[in-house]
Order: C-alpha cells, then sequence, then structure tokens
C-alpha cells in the first residue's frame, strides 16, 4: 500500500505540474513517467486506472463555478477574491489569469492521464488478453472524451486540441463543431472497445460507479454522454437512439448515474461545492430571479436555497439565498444522471412525438411537486421553454444552464440578468496565453 501511494502521488505531481506538456523526470531513485508507459507491470496499470478517476475531481468546484457564475445561476459574494465578481461578471477575460488558465489545465490532466494509461496497457508485460485490454481502453477513452467535452464546452468557438499525444507536437485548434465530431468518434470507438472487452473491468473503481462498474454497464454511461454530445451537435434522431442504449429510466431514480465521491479519511478529498449553511466566507449565492422565476410548489426551491434572515452584498451585487445542492462535504457530484436523460429524452421528441416529451417534462415536474405540464402540446417552442424551465430548476449548479442558452441562441441579457452597469455576457473563455504559444 505505501509503495502504491508514493507511486500515485508522484504520477499526480508530474500530471500537476506539467499541464499540457509531459515532461519526462531524470530521477535514478524515483520512477518517470516513461516507465508508467513502457514495460509497465499490472500493479502499475491499475494504479494508473485508479487515479484516472481520482484525478477527474481536480479543481472541479473550480469548473462548476465559473461556469455556474456565466450563467448567473449563483454568484461568489465571500469577497475572498473581487474577480468573481469583476472580471468574470464584466470581461473581457484573462487570458493568463486563474479565470482562464485553472479549469483549462485540469481538465487536460484527465486526458493526459487517459492517454498515459492507454499507452501503458499496450505496452505492459503484465501479459493481457485482448479482452482486457479492452476494458482499459474503453474506461479510459470514455474518461478522457468527457473531459475533452468539459474543456471545449468552455472554450467553445475559441476551440480545443484533440491531438495532445505528443508532447512535442502537440495537434492544431479545432472548431467547436469539430470538437464534438470527434468527442464522439472516440466515445464510439470506447464503446466498440467495452462491446468486446472482458465481462469485468480487471481494475478497481470507485463506489460512484457501482451501477456501472462493468465493462457492459459502463457503456450505459458511455452512451448517454454521447446522447448529451447528439443534443449538442442538434441531432435529435441520434439522441433518441444513443438514449435507447443508455440507462435512461422515465420511472426510475432521477439521481441514478455515474459521480465522484469524496472522502474524509486519508489522502482522500472533500466535495468542496459543499458550501455551510449561514457561515460567514461561504456566501454562494442564487441570483434573485432563480428564487422569484420559480413555480409555486416547486420542492426544488427549498431543497436547493438556504433563505439568510437577511440579504448579504458584495460589489454592488445583492442574494438571500445560499445555494444547497449539496448536503454534506462527502456528497457525490454526477457526472452525468437519469434526472438529466429524462430532459434529454423530452428535448430531443419535440416536434416528432410531442406525448413523449409532456409525459418526460411531467415526470420531473411531478417529482418537483408540480402538476402536469398544462401549456399547448403542439408548440414546440411552449415546450422548449418548459425543458429549459425544469432543466434550470434540476440541474442547478450542475454545468448546464449557460452552455443550454448558448446552444439555442439565447444568451442574452433577456436570460442573462447584467445586474450592475459594466456586467456583460460572456460566452466563451479565452485560449490561454501559454497554449498561444505553442
Amino acid at each position: 500500500m505505501k509503495k502504491t501511494a508514493i507511486k500515485l502521488c508522484f504520477l499526480f505531481a508530474v500530471l500537476l505540474f506539467a499541464g499540457c506538456e509531459l515532461e519526462d523526470i531524470e530521477n535514478p531513485n524515483a520512477p518517470t513517467v516513461g516507465s508508467f508507459e513502457e514495460g509497465s507491470t499490472a500493479e502499475d496499470v491499475r494504479l494508473l486506472a485508479v487515479g484516472l478517476e481520482a484525478v477527474m475531481r481536480n479543481d472541479l468546484a473550480f469548473h462548476y463555478d465559473t461556469v455556474s457564475i456565466l450563467g448567473r445561476e449563483y454568484y461568489d459574494l465571500t469577497g475572498v477574491d473581487p474577480r468573481y465578481t469583476g472580471e468574470l461578471l464584466k470581461g473581457p477575460l484573462d487570458n493568463n489569469g486563474f479565470l482562464t488558465t485553472r479549469a483549462f489545465a485540469a481538465w487536460y490532466k484527465v486526458v493526459k492521464s487517459a492517454n498515459i494509461l492507454i499507452k501503458s496497457v499496450e505496452n505492459s508485460a503484465a501479459g493481457y488478453t485482448d479482452a482486457e485490454k479492452n476494458s482499459y481502453y474503453g474506461y479510459a477513452k470514455t474518461l478522457k472524451a468527457y473531459a475533452l467535452l468539459m474543456v471545449a464546452n468552455r472554450q467553445f468557438d475559441n476551440g480545443i486540441r484533440i491531438d495532445v499525444d505528443d508532447p512535442d507536437n502537440l495537434g492544431p485548434f479545432v472548431s467547436y463543431e469539430e470538437a464534438l465530431t470527434a468527442i464522439m468518434a472516440l466515445l464510439n470507438e470506447a464503446n466498440t472497445d467495452l462491446a468486446n472487452a472482458s465481462d469485468d473491468f480487471v481494475f478497481p473503481i470507485s463506489s460512484g460507479f457501482s451501477n456501472f462498474d462493468t465493462p457492459a454497464t459502463f457503456s450505459e454511461f458511455n452512451r448517454a454522454l454521447a446522447a448529451r454530445v447528439a443534443l449538442y451537435q442538434g441531432n435529435d434522431g441520434l439522441v433518441l437512439s444513443l438514449l435507447n442504449d443508455s440507462f435512461l429510466d422515465i420511472d426510475g431514480d432521477l439521481y441514478n448515474g455515474p459521480a465522484h465521491v469524496f472522502g474524509l479519511t486519508g489522502n482522500d478529498i472533500v466535495n468542496t461545492q459543499f458550501h455551510v449553511p449561514f457561515q460567514s466566507g461561504q456566501e454562494f449565492m442564487i441570483h434573485p430571479t432563480w428564487i422569484a422565476d420559480a413555480e409555486a410548489g416547486d420542492t426544488r426551491v427549498d431543497e436547493k436555497a438556504i433563505q439568510f434572515d437577511e440579504p448579504t452584498s458584495f460589489d454592488m451585487l445583492t442574494a438571500q439565498y445560499q445555494i444547497a445542492v449539496y448536503d454534506s462535504n462527502v456528497d457525490p457530484v454526477y457526472l452525468i444522471r437519469n434526472e438529466e436523460l429524462i430532459l434529454i429524452y423530452a428535448e430531443a421528441n419535440i416536434g416528432s412525438n410531442n406525448s413523449e416529451t409532456v409525459a418526460a417534462i411531467n415526470r420531473v415536474r411531478n417529482a418537483a411537486g408540480l402538476p402536469d405540464y398544462s401549456g399547448d402540446e403542439n408548440d414546440p417552442d411552449a415546450l422548449l421553454d418548459e425543458v429549459l424551465m425544469q432543466r434550470r430548476y434540476s440541474l442547478l449548479a450542475e454545468g448546464h444552464r449557460w452552455i443550454d442558452l448558448r446552444r439555442l441562441n439565447m444568451l442574452n441579457p433577456t436570460n442573462i440578468p447584467l445586474d450592475r452597469q459594466g456586467d456583460n455576457v460572456i460566452n466563451q473563455f479565452p485560449t490561454p496565453f501559454a497554449e498561444l504559444q505553442n
């Protein structure tokens, strides 16, 4: 166990400081990245697989905070760093500042980790069967695609690199549309690997993947991600086809899905998206319009918001409800979950099978204590507005609002409140300065 911990800490250190460029570290008394990639043992490869899942949690809260603030879901009124209420809401974003570079680097660390795992399996001395190799490949490529999708949604028209295998010969930046195409192809490739994999993974997966811990069930997660990508591509027919092979269950648990898990023991980390109720320095406050626009009786308001006795203010911004999506610092953070899939299903059926759209909408409304949808079932615009309304309340702080408004050409002051003079609608993060030099 001690040896494993040392190796894992070393790998994380390499990834932490390397960013998009993984350099060999010449140290005869410690392993190098190359030692994982060439002739690695079964223990080494298992370690890399565990590390890939673990490294995905790095800076997770920062990612969700920044995209949620841009979407005016909530504000950081703690005053810890005025850039959260200044630069992030007014722009322009500094291409060499932490608001731009931090999440970009974090997601590419996941991509790099997946690449190292894939190469290690290819060159391992462990004697894996083809089916066992495919179990690793399907797992690594799926998580790599997830990370690329997350960073692509941040960068949007500024584009991302898909090919970063060779740090000395990085691939070009590609457009958002090209990135989605490449991510879909990677997910499909991963799904083929999973279909040709062993019955079980030959490495441990955390309890966050308890319902998705075999290649067959992990494939359902892969198809769910692919359905999300197809939604972004505007391909409703493909969305519905992919959902058929996912874990979508209209009548199932809304919170079923793979999740990041946290802990308080050893070297584990906590969920920093949890904010202690009423505590000074924890003033992450829901935008007032989220409260004002809610339907009467919507239980999601009480579940996800805590009302302060008095409004809190910072930098000419004021709010009275603290965000409370998570109840503790060890609550899971879902990569994708059934409620999102139900709402994806509802949206993809608009115009082709409106009765299915309404049934999916009602599943979500009823779960929130609301009556059935009473709008025009034959009006596609009304149905889309209703789906977006349910996504706004069900998926609060899960990283969707800003992306939803942008993909539907609704990212404008009508939907993005500009609370102060000088505030602006920002639709993407700039390419980090260091990346422009490569």
